[in-house]
């Protein structure tokens, strides 16, 4: 059996309603912001089904015991911002993860080459191979941003298969890259936009995520 890459655009109102604030370029930085980190925290939301690792026990109620599920402590869980504008996402996301340990990793493209450089990597020099890694990373364009993200990673021992990616916008450059090297890799995104335009931004898409979250 072939495995393949899954993106999944849940179909829920409010991630619909947050894209579409998003989308405006009416929307003032503040509450861009704002969308941002409730697109975060919905398919962050979203994410987290079948992935989070749980423990079955029992505990005492008021009235008696009875069957109970907790995540499991003992599984590590980690959030890998994109910097600078998966700092946005994070917010969000952190509110469903707040165990989780934060590693960033700065990334930057050439706007001649469109080519990703590193300029700040907090990943540890291994990971626990049973680590759930989820990567906020708003845009999904040409892909060398996340396909530079996903190198990190592997080389470290993270799990594809145990890995999830958030995103607002994804474009087919990115997914076929992703799909090519990561199969089994899933992804949850508010929508895929068709084109790419030459300067590597998705068109419609949102413009400048980082610019807009910062105001700058």
């Amino acid at each position: 059996m072939t495995v393949q890459l899954r993106v999944y655009v849940p179909p829920h109102p409010l991630i619909k309603h947050w894209l579409a604030v998003a989308r405006d370029a009416a929307t003032p930085s503040v509450l861009f912001r704002s969308a941002i980190t409730e697109l975060g925290r919905w398919l962050t939301y979203e994410a987290a089904r079948e992935w989070l690792p749980t423990i079955e026990t029992t505990v005492q109620s008021p009235l008696e015991s009875c069957p109970a599920i907790f995540i499991n402590p003992e599984v590590p869980v980690a959030v890998v911002p994109i910097l600078r504008a998966g700092l946005g996402l994070l917010e969000g996301a952190q509110t469903l993860l707040p165990l989780a340990s934060i590693y960033h990793l700065g990334l930057v493209r050439d706007e001649e080459t469109l080519e990703a450089k590193c300029y700040l990597n907090k990943l540890p020099e291994t990971f626990d191979p049973q680590t759930r890694v989820l990567i906020t990373d708003p845009m999904l364009a040409t892909g060398g941003s996340i396909m530079r993200a996903m190198a990190e990673l592997t080389q470290r021992g993270v799990d594809p298969a145990l890995t999830r990616i958030v995103s607002v916008v994804a474009a087919p450059p990115a997914l076929q890259k992703l799909s090519a090297a990561y199969p089994g890799l899933i992804i949850y995104t508010a929508t895929i936009d068709e084109t790419v335009n030459d300067r590597g931004f998705i068109v419609p898409g949102l413009g400048d995520a980082g610019d807009r979250i910062f105001g700058t």
